[in-house]
């Protein structure tokens, strides 16, 4: 299957946009991020297809005004699965906690990927702004064993 290089073109302008000019964004009340997971063949339509749905309804629930910027496209292919890397962003013009509804809409998206079978994470790492779900997610000699590798 040829799909061309066009939608790759398309996802390192989507990287730049979101990574670097984020700050420049924060100025004109937009907000933004990337976040990514693997799942299974089975399951990257109806993953990319619900996660976004669920943010654009985080959104409106949270009392944005205007549509989100929400986007899904697969980074990595494997044997068992895919990665999907999501981008999204939005406008808090008028909206009274920016930081908190952006963890809001953010959390709802994780929530959604780890419902559907998505992993917590695939390159970005775990750190401190998904550590809540790492313990559900693995079990208890699992657990232990990361925290003996990191003491």
């Amino acid at each position: 299957l040829d799909a061309g290089s066009e939608n790759g073109y398309r996802g390192y302008f989507l990287t730049f946009m979101i990574a670097y000019l984020r700050d420049f964004g924060v100025n004109f009340s937009f907000i933004a991020e990337s976040f990514e997971t693997t799942v299974p063949w089975s399951n990257v339509l109806m993953v990319c297809e619900s996660v976004k749905r669920r943010v654009k309804e985080t959104c409106v629930q949270a009392g944005i005004k205007t549509e989100p910027f929400v986007s899904c496209r697969v980074t990595q292919l494997y044997d068992t699965g895919a990665c999907l890397y999501f981008y999204f962003g939005f406008s808090w013009k008028g909206v009274r906690d920016p930081v908190g509804t952006f963890t809001l809409v953010e959390d709802a998206a994780r929530e959604e990927i780890l419902a559907l079978g998505g992993s917590l994470s695939h390159h970005h790492g775990v750190g401190k702004h998904r550590q809540r779900w790492l313990k559900p997610q693995i079990s208890e000699p699992g657990f232990e064993a990361l925290a003996s590798v990191k003491a």
